[in-house]
């Protein structure tokens, strides 16, 4: 199969359509750290303008930017993770103080999106970005494997432990123990 070659407004324009999706799955990748999602998702868009990371036609467009974005994420947390060890051992504390705490919201919809994301956070990585990718991306299962560069096999697996996980946390956490 031939490499697709896009030329730069060919690029731009699908970087621009699939903008939105693109910032929900670096959302996503980023542990909902929206500032971060937004180093990501540029970092993401320098590889792919710049040629460092090229589109080779094997896969979706979409599909293959999800993929850009993914690992561009994991190195972040990577750098981010190496630079925290560096902090913590020259601190040799960790202040619990600085977590981010939403204000609760009384209503019943508000309630129930945070007891979502808060089931949702709890799942593993794995078992979260799948299920991001085929609810919220409405990509198929095939779609996040190859997003996530793992296995359709490996997917599967993680796609059906999370949507059994998510079932119980949410059982546990609605209110009377049971999930309309």
């Amino acid at each position: 199969m031939a490499s697709p070659a896009l030329n730069s407004d060919e690029l731009e324009a699908r970087l621009e359509e699939l903008h939105e999706a693109s910032y929900g799955w670096a959302c996503s990748c980023c542990g909902w750290n929206e500032t971060e999602a937004e180093d990501v998702l540029q970092n993401a868009y320098v590889k792919v303008i710049s040629g460092r990371a090229a589109f080779d036609g094997r896969s979706a467009f979409r599909t293959w930017l999800f993929g850009v974005i993914r690992l561009t994420a994991m190195e972040r947390h990577r750098r981010n993770r190496s630079i925290q060890k560096k902090e913590d051992r020259a601190a040799a504390r960790v202040d619990p103080s600085d977590a981010v705490v939403e204000p609760g919201d009384p209503a019943e919809r508000a309630e129930r999106a945070e007891v979502l994301r808060e089931a949702l956070e709890s799942l593993p990585d794995r078992q979260r970005e799948v299920l991001h990718l085929v609810f919220y991306e409405d990509m198929t299962i095939k779609e996040a494997a190859d997003a996530m560069a793992v296995s359709i096999g490996s997917a599967r697996v993680h796609y059906d432990r999370a949507k059994k996980k998510l079932r119980v946390l949410l059982a546990e956490k609605a209110p009377g123990g049971g999930v309309r």
